[in-house]
């Protein structure tokens, strides 16, 4: 491989890491928009919940499992701040269209458009996060990139509900136009100004390249597949990870209502904050133990955090049995906040871990992987379980299975991972 970036002081990547969090986090605010103010478009287009799950849930999908690896592929071998630029641009058209959309093929083309910007925004902004520091560093890197991730997550209930409620009360952007729509007119100019600080950063220079960013794909693959050993595994645990929080994300508000007897107005709320806070706190924890795994010197030093937290995930997956509200709550923060950790560790791991070339590629089969299987597979499987077990009576029961059983799977398929990690 060619020369590592110098280890120059972590503080002149800062300001390059502060854009591409906020580049994320505008991303990820419009990609979630619509969720907060779909009721006001189900109203004005007639819509029914089964017709606003097929926009959000396969709108969101089909760029994960059909634009991921490509992107992947580009971002290896093109300049990535274009590509940041480009995917930005997508992002404000796809909040402009969902704001004229009239009709249902136009409002599903609108959100896939923006679930394709930062999906691929995401995998251009860690590759470029890697090239800015050095790999002792790329802990940190990510640590900042993932917060933009999470703020942006946070921002799509927040910003959009309160420029849904000034839009509400009576202020207008255009004579008539209802707060759903102005409220994405607005949020399209916000991304817009938001996204200029990306025409002042330089594409840094790739850094730990093996075969160059203009190689032959069978060369790639060449790579890719003398790395099976250690990819596979690393694969298989984080996909289990997913699996397991995706699981638990969404049976989680059908166990609060069946079990608890409470309302979505009444958890609605906490949960909110929880899934911030676990967001904020996996991202700080994992982003430092994945520097101090590698400054161990260990072979796979760097995965002992994810090992660490894919085991601490398993007994959180009991959350379902828990007998009071706040045991469920600590231990289904538990369990989202091991799977932040895991999630950022692996992306350190394949940033260091692996020659330029291939990161794109392994970031963008991760989220084409993860997204298809975590949450096409998981979340049908627990109803699948429970009609198993006799009905829909054993949610819990059924929902814990499979929650204990992909976390165990994460953890073995973490630690052979981890005894099977490149030798840098």
């Amino acid at each position: 491989m060619n020369d590592q970036p110098s280890d120059q002081r972590f503080g002149h990547a800062v300001p390059g890491l502060l854009v591409l969090a906020l580049a994320l986090a505008v991303g990820f605010t419009q990609m979630g928009s619509f969720s907060t103010v779909q009721d006001g478009a189900k109203a004005e287009l007639g819509l029914s919940d089964v017709t606003l799950g097929l926009i959000q849930g396969v709108g969101a999908a089909v760029p994960l499992v059909l634009f991921s690896i490509p992107i992947g592929i580009l971002v290896d071998r093109w300049n990535r701040m274009r590509l940041m630029l480009l995917f930005s641009l997508l992002a404000v058209g796809g909040s402009l269209l969902t704001a004229l959309a009239g009709n249902v093929p136009t409002l599903f083309v609108a959100r896939m458009m923006t679930g394709v910007a930062t999906t691929g925004g995401l995998t251009a902004a860690l590759s470029l996060a890697a090239d800015m520091c050095a790999p002792a560093q790329r802990g940190r890197a990510m640590l900042m990139v993932t917060l933009g991730k999470s703020l942006g997550l946070a921002c799509a209930f927040a910003l959009t509900g309160w420029l849904f409620g000034i839009f509400a009360g009576g202020f207008n952007l255009f004579k008539g136009g209802l707060p759903w729509r102005e409220a994405h007119f607005a949020l399209a100019a916000i991304a817009a100004l938001a996204s200029l600080p990306l025409f002042l950063i330089a594409e840094p220079a790739r850094h730990e390249v093996a075969a160059g960013p203009r190689a032959a794909f069978r060369v790639v693959a060449d790579e890719l597949w003398a790395r099976r050993a250690f990819l596979i595994p690393l694969f298989l645990g984080q996909v289990s990870v997913v699996m397991a929080d995706a699981a638990a994300g969404i049976w989680a508000s059908p166990m609060l209502t069946r079990y608890f007897g409470l309302t979505p107005q009444q958890f609605g709320g906490w949960m909110g904050a929880l899934l911030l806070g676990t967001g904020i706190a996996g991202a700080l924890l994992g982003g430092i133990v994945a520097d101090l795994g590698q400054k161990s010197g260990r072979r796979g030093g760097l995965l002992i955090g994810a090992v660490a937290a894919a085991a601490i995930g398993i007994p959180a997956a009991l959350f379902p049995l828990s007998g009071s509200i706040p045991i469920f709550a600590l231990a289904l923060g538990t369990l989202i906040l091991a799977g932040t950790i895991t999630g950022l560790i692996t992306s350190v791991a394949i940033t260091v871990l692996l020659p330029n070339e291939l990161r794109g590629l392994c970031l963008g089969a991760f989220i084409a992987f993860a997204g298809l299987v975590g949450y096409g597979v998981a979340p049908p499987l627990v109803g699948w379980v429970s009609l198993l077990l006799g009905g829909e009576q054993h949610l819990a029961v059924s929902l814990t299975l499979v929650g204990m059983i992909t976390s165990c799977l994460a953890f073995g398929s973490f630690y052979v991972a981890m005894r099977r990690a490149p030798v840098r």
